[in-house]
């Protein structure tokens, strides 16, 4: 009877020791009105006024990946060795739930950036090949998701060598 109690509880605690670790993974939730300041915050500084206002900055919470909206994303993210900012834009036209899960949208030497139905994901291969996921807490390799809320012709986007977001020419 000892021995069936002694795995029982072995059992329990292994369950709850489980579910809180996935529970300490969870992204950081804000409130609504936590979203609206840093969408504010986050603007880009452009006097053209029909970027500022369609270029929304984008929180993991969202879950913008999870369907297909034909908007097109700027993500700002870097990769390990060089620490170098890099933008890619690409057209969110792919429904992932129908195909294999995941769409690479870069790749370089050392790290490729991928998009799922939950987020981004860099997979980093500088020995750990641990992937760097959009959606942690704390992650240092992105910096920023940006969606363009218009049909008519995307902004030409560039970054500054602090990864911060510019329109071309201004």
């Amino acid at each position: 009877m000892k021995r069936l109690l002694s795995i029982i509880n072995a059992i329990s605690l292994v369950a709850t020791s489980t579910t809180s670790l996935v529970a300490c993974n969870t992204p950081n939730e804000y409130t609504p009105e936590e979203l609206t300041k840093l969408k504010e915050e986050n603007k880009i500084n452009t006097a053209n006024q029909e970027i500022k206002d369609n270029l929304e900055w984008i929180a993991p919470q969202e879950k913008p990946f999870n369907k297909v909206d034909n908007k097109w994303y700027y993500v700002v993210w870097r990769g390990n060795k060089n620490k170098k900012w890099y933008l890619s834009k690409f057209n969110n036209d792919i429904d992932l739930n129908s195909i294999s899960l995941k769409r690479k949208l870069d790749h370089y030497r050392e790290h490729d950036l991928f998009v799922y139905p939950k987020g981004l994901v860099i997979n980093r291969y500088d020995f750990t090949y641990e992937p760097s996921k959009w959606w942690e807490l704390n992650s240092n390799y992105f910096k920023f998701v940006y969606r363009w809320n218009l049909d008519i012709k995307e902004p030409d986007l560039i970054i500054d060598d602090k990864g911060n977001v510019k329109v071309k020419g201004k």
